[in-house]
């Protein structure tokens, strides 16, 4: 799951190098804390959140297939 979120997040920011994804698992669920550059911030996020929602979507629809319930936390 990390790997897929740093692809995705590299793919729309201006600054890929410094992306960085960590991953905290639980028992039951794992979160992925994204961090971007803060000029990068709002690429991320996008307008009224949508690529936010939609980089969250994809994230459970991927957990889900293995099982897992998957988080995403922005960080700034």
């Amino acid at each position: 799951m990390k790997e897929f979120v740093e692809y995705l997040a590299k793919a729309l920011v201006d600054k890929p190098e410094a992306v960085v994804v960590t991953e905290v698992v639980g028992e039951r669920t794992t979160v992925i804390e994204l961090h971007v550059a803060q000029e990068d911030l709002g690429k991320i996020i996008g307008k009224e959140g949508r690529t936010a929602r939609s980089i969250r979507i994809l994230l459970t629809a991927a957990g889900a297939k293995l099982g897992k319930r998957c988080l995403l936390e922005i960080l700034e």
